[in-house]
């Protein structure tokens, strides 16, 4: 899935979140940050993108979010 992210369908999002490494991605971030994990989405509905690009690239510098990542990749 060598796509940029605004490439991305639902379709796509929806797989990935489903996945084995997405789930451990999205209960890892709603364990370390939920705050700052809400942050995000109110961020992303209110239509500030970018912002909430920025936020969440913030939550997945950690070396575990890091592998979960590489491990959607493949």
């Amino acid at each position: 899935m060598q796509k940029k992210s605004q490439d991305f369908s639902m379709e796509d999002i929806q797989k990935l979140a489903n996945s084995p490494a997405g789930q451990q991605l999205l209960a890892m971030l709603r364990q370390n940050d939920p705050a700052k994990l809400q942050q995000v989405v109110n961020q992303a509905t209110g239509g500030n993108y970018a912002q909430a690009g920025d936020t969440l690239r913030s939550m997945l510098s950690s070396p575990e979010a890091k592998k979960l990542l590489k491990d959607l990749e493949g």
